[in-house]
C-alpha cells in the first residue's frame, strides 16, 4: 500500500506548501482588520482604511487562489490514488484461484474494488483539499490570539480541548457502524447480483414477491446503519457549532467590559474573535474529515486484506517451455476444497496422449470438473502432480500454459463485446479467416454468417443474446483459434442436439486429431469411441478402459448406462 502512495509524495508536498501560503494569508486578515478599526475607523482616517483595505483584498485573493489550487491538486492526487488502488486490486484479483474467490465471494470483491476504493479516494481528496490547512490555522491562530491578549486566551484553553474530546468520542462511536455499513453493502450487492443472474428462475417459479422482500430486507438493514451514521454526523456538526458559539459568547462577555474600561482595544477584540473562529473552524473541518476516517479505515483494511492475500496458484519461480507433442500425465493427484469434509479428488492417476481421446465420466459430484480445473491449473493440487511433456504445470508460466492447453469450461461464458473479440481470447492476433475457420469446425459458421454484422455482431455480457447451444459452439471455436497441443472439454456439448453433436465431433476429429483431447461427458453415447474412459466415483478412479471393457467391469459405468437407457 505504501508503494502505491509513494509516487504521490511530491504532489502532496506541493499541496501542503499551498495550504501553508493560504493559512498565512488567512491569519493575516484579522490583524489587518484590527489595524483598520483602531487606526482608521476610530480615528476617521479614510486613506488609512483604503490602504489597509487594499492589503486585505490582496490577502483575500491570495487565499482564494491557493484554495483553488489546493482543491485542484487534491482532486488529482485523490483520483490518482483511487485509480492506482482499483488497478492494483483488479490485477491482484485476476491472479486468484477458486479458493480465494470462495473465501471472499464475488459480491464482496466487487464492493472492495469499487465502493471501498471510493471511500479511500474521497478521504484522500478531502484531506488534501481541506484538512491540511487546519493545523496551520489552528497553531497560527492560537499563537496570534495569545499575542493579542493573554487573559482572553483562557477561553481557548477550554474550547479547544472540549471540541477535540467531542471529536474523539464521536469518531469512536462511528467505527462499528462504519464497518457494518461495508458488510451490509456486500449483502445488498450479493442479493442484487443473485436476482439479476437468476431472473429467469425467479420468474419461472413466480418468486418475485419473495425476492422483493429479500432485497427490501438487505436494503433496510443498510439504510438503518446509514441513518445511525447520519445521526452521529449531524450531532458532530451541531456540537462543533455549539462550541464555537459558546466560545464567542465567552470572549465577548469577558472582553466587552475590558474594552469599556480601556484595557483592551476594540480592534484587538474583533481580531481575537476572528482568530477564535479560524481556530474552531479548523477543528470543525478536522472533525468533518475525521468523520470519514472510520469508514475509510474499514475500507482500507478490506482492500489491504485482498492485496495481502497470496494466490494459492502462484507464479513459478523458474519458467520453462516443455518441448513435446502434448503428453499429459496425472500422478497421485488429490485436492480438497476449504471447509469440505472429504477431498474432491483422491489419488487420481491419468494418462492422455496425442492423437487420443480420453473421456472422464461419473455421477454428479464425482470430481470431474475439479479434475479438469487441476489439469488447466485453475487450482493447484494438494498432493501429486500434473505434468505436460514431462514438466510439472506448477513450473509453467500462465501464458505458456494457455498456449499449450485450450479449455472449454462447463459454463460457456462470453464477454460483452463482439463475436470476434470473444474468439480472439484464444489468440489475440488471429485473422478473420482463422476465426471463420474455427467457427466452421465448431458448427457455428452458419448462424454467425446469418447475423447482419457477422463477426462484428455485438454480444451481451454472459452471452445472453445467443442460445445455450450457440454459446457452447462459440466457446469451442474460441478454444480452437489458439491451436493448442491439449484440449479440455468440460461437458462442452451438453446443449447441442444429436445431429450437431455428431457433426461437431466429426469436424473436431479432423481438426485436432493429432492433439491430446480430454472430454468430460454426461451422455455416454457421445464418448463410446473414446480411446480411454476414466470412471470417477466420489473422487476416486474406479476403472479405466474402453466402452466395451467398462460395460463389463465397472458397476458405476453400468449404472450410468442403465440410467441413460444404453447397453
Amino acid at each position: 500500500m505504501i508503494s502505491l502512495l509513494r509516487r504521490w509524495t511530491r504532489p502532496v508536498a506541493l499541496v501542503a506548501a499551498v495550504h501553508l501560503v493560504q493559512a498565512l494569508a488567512l491569519l493575516h486578515l484579522p490583524t489587518l482588520n484590527a489595524d483598520v478599526i483602531d487606526n482608521g475607523v476610530l480615528t476617521g482616517d479614510t486613506g488609512y482604511v483604503l490602504g489597509r483595505g487594499a492589503l486585505m483584498l490582496v490577502a483575500t485573493v491570495a487565499q482564494a487562489t491557493c484554495a483553488a489550487v489546493a482543491v485542484y491538486l487534491g482532486a488529482r492526487v485523490g483520483m490518482g490514488v483511487g485509480a492506482d488502488l482499483r488497478a492494483a486490486t483488479f490485477t491482484h484479483v485476476q491472479r486468484f484461484s477458486a479458493r480465494e474467490f470462495s473465501r471472499f465471494g464475488t459480491p464482496s470483491l466487487i464492493t472492495r474494488t469499487t465502493n471501498d476504493v471510493q471511500q479511500v479516494q474521497v478521504l484522500v481528496f478531502t484531506t488534501l483539499s481541506a484538512l491540511l490547512s487546519a493545523p496551520f490555522l489552528a497553531v497560527g491562530g492560537v499563537v496570534l490570539a495569545s499575542r493579542l491578549d493573554v487573559p482572553l486566551s483562557g477561553v481557548l484553553l477550554v474550547a479547544i480541548p472540549v471540541a477535540a474530546a467531542a471529536m474523539v468520542l464521536i469518531i469512536r462511536r462511528m467505527t462499528p457502524p462504519s464497518r457494518l455499513t461495508q458488510v451490509r453493502t456486500d449483502a445488498v450487492n450479493r442479493v442484487l447480483r443473485e436476482q439479476i443472474t437468476g431472473v429467469r428462475v425467479i420468474r419461472a417459479f413466480v418468486r418475485d414477491a419473495h425476492e422483493r422482500r429479500r432485497f427490501a430486507g438487505a436494503n433496510g438493514d443498510l439504510m438503518a446503519v446509514a441513518l445511525r451514521l447520519g445521526r452521529l454526523q449531524a450531532f458532530s456538526g451541531a456540537s462543533a457549532l455549539l462550541v464555537i458559539n459558546l466560545a464567542a459568547i465567552a470572549v465577548v462577555a469577558f472582553g466587552g467590559p475590558r474594552v469599556l474600561g480601556g484595557d483592551l482595544r476594540v480592534g484587538a477584540l474583533v481580531a481575537f474573535l476572528g482568530y477564535l473562529a479560524q481556530i474552531l473552524m479548523s477543528v470543525m473541518v478536522a472533525m468533518t474529515v475525521f468523520e470519514m476516517l472510520p469508514r475509510a479505515r474499514v475500507s482500507m483494511d478490506r482492500i489491504t486484506e485482498v492485496l495481502a492475500t497470496q494466490p494459492s496458484v502462484p507464479e513459478p519461480g523458474k519458467r520453462g517451455y516443455p518441448s513435446g507433442p502434448g503428453d499429459l500425465d496425472v500422478r497421485g493427484v488429490s485436492f480438497g476444497y476449504p471447509g469440505a469434509e472429504n477431498a474432491a479428488v483422491r489419488g487420481v492417476d491419468l494418462v492422455a496422449r496425442p492423437g487420443q481421446t480420453t473421456a472422464i465420466v461419473g455421477s454428479t459430484g464425482a470430481g470431474k470438473t475439479t479434475l479438469v480445473n487441476l489439469l488447466a491449473r485453475l487450482i493447484d493440487v494438494d498432493s501429486g502432480s500434473v505434468s505436460i511433456n514431462g514438466m510439472d504445470v506448477r513450473q509453467l508460466d500462465r501464458v505458456v500454459l494457455s498456449r499449450l492447453v485450450g479449455l472449454v469450461p462447463q459454463r460457456s461464458y462470453l464477454f460483452s463485446g463482439t463475436i470476434a473479440s470473444n474468439l480472439r481470447y484464444g489468440s489475440p492476433d488471429a485473422t478473420d479467416d482463422e476465426l471463420w475457420h474455427a467457427l466452421e469446425v465448431a458448427q457455428a459458421r452458419d448462424f454467425v454468417a446469418a447475423m447482419p454484422e457477422g463477426l462484428d455482431t455485438p454480444v451481451a455480457q454472459g452471452g445472453t443474446t445467443v442460445s445455450g447451444g450457440q454459446r457452447q459452439r462459440l466457446a469451442i471455436a474460441r478454444a480452437l483459434v489458439g491451436r493448442h497441443q491439449i484440449y479440455l472439454f468440460d461437458d462442452a456439448f451438453s446443449a447441442l442436439d444429436a445431429a450437431t453433436d455428431a457433426a461437431l465431433r466429426a469436424a473436431l476429429a479432423k481438426e485436432i486429431g493429432d492433439a491430446t483431447v480430454v472430454v468430460v461427458a454426461q451422455r455416454l453415447s457421445s464418448i463410446r469411441s473414446a480411446d480411454r474412459i476414466v470412471v470417477l466415483d466420489a473422487g476416486l478412479v474406479e476403472a479405466v478402459g474402453t466402452h466395451a471393457e467398462l460395460s463389463r467391469i465397472s458397476p458405476t459405468y453400468q449404472e450410468i448406462l442403465r440410467s441413460q437407457g444404453e447397453k
